[in-house]
């Protein structure tokens, strides 16, 4: 087996192409995709339809209520 560097770039690269893999499958199951934007630092939820929303994790809540919808994110705010 072949050593694994979980600090190279090719590991890196790896990983950002499977998240980004599963978020594709997921939305096109129609099932929408809770994730941290990176880039933003934003907790969102986007939908198969393409609308994103600002969320608010409510600890300690059934998983079925344990997030509160802040905003809706349009293309210009994004």
């Amino acid at each position: 087996m072949a050593k694994l560097d979980i600090f190279s770039d090719e590991f890196h690269t790896a990983i950002v192409a499977a998240g980004t893999r599963a978020r594709k499958e997921t939305l096109d199951a129609g099932v929408p995709v809770f994730y941290r934007d990176a880039g933003s630092g934003l907790d969102l939820m986007e939908y198969p339809d393409g609308r994103k929303f600002e969320i608010r994790f409510v600890p300690d809540a059934p998983r079925e209520h344990n997030y509160e919808v802040l905003r809706e994110i349009t293309r210009t705010a994004a």
